[in-house]
């Protein structure tokens, strides 16, 4: 760096700063903003551009600025979900007029071992498959149904059950949650 007599400077090490009186040999003198005059090596000082037309185009590297300006992008994400959310029940009703085109002439004990004989098939079918969720749609009525299939579901092992989700099926479906084996 090339200092001559009226560059601004600062000190490197110091809050010092003042104008250049003169260079001899690798000695500056400098005047400070409060008038004293002070002898520096020239590589303890630094010139100072205080006017944008001393500013070297040349000294910016404009893409690296720009790339800089450049918000960050963010990061894609999946959105984690629990494993509730992940994978909708399997869905049985077991409403009679939903097995059956016409429930005429079947006796209520013919129709109650064909509700729990759907629902045996549905259960051994999720585990088969894998299914972690279950839900039975049983409806309110008397709640037979309902006390026959915990009673059918409580003879299996790796299976948990509850009332289902009230907002959504009211009182008249139970939850069954399928435990895998590792």
């Amino acid at each position: 760096m090339e200092l001559k007599a009226g560059d601004r400077v600062e000190l490197l090490d110091d809050d010092l700063s003042g104008i250049v009186q003169k260079v001899e040999d690798s000695e500056v003198h400098i005047k400070t903003e409060d008038g004293f005059v002070m002898s520096f090596p020239e590589d303890h000082l630094v010139k100072i551009k205080d006017d944008i037309n001393d500013i070297d185009v040349e000294e910016f590297d404009f893409e690296k600025v720009l790339e800089e300006k450049k918000p960050a992008k963010k990061p894609k994400s999946i959105p984690k979900r629990s494993k509730d959310k992940a994978a909708p029940p399997m869905e049985v009703d077991l409403h009679i007029n939903q097995l059956v085109k016409s429930s005429r002439g079947m006796s209520n004990h013919e129709m109650l071992n064909l509700q729990l004989d759907t629902a045996r098939h549905k259960l051994e079918f999720a585990i088969r498959k894998r299914i972690q969720k279950v839900v039975f749609i049983h409806g309110v009525g008397e709640g037979v149904l309902k006390m026959e299939l915990e009673y059918l579901l409580g003879r299996y092992s790796n299976v948990k059950f509850y009332d289902a989700d009230y907002q959504k099926y009211g009182l008249g479906a139970t939850e069954v949650y399928i435990m895998q084996n590792p």
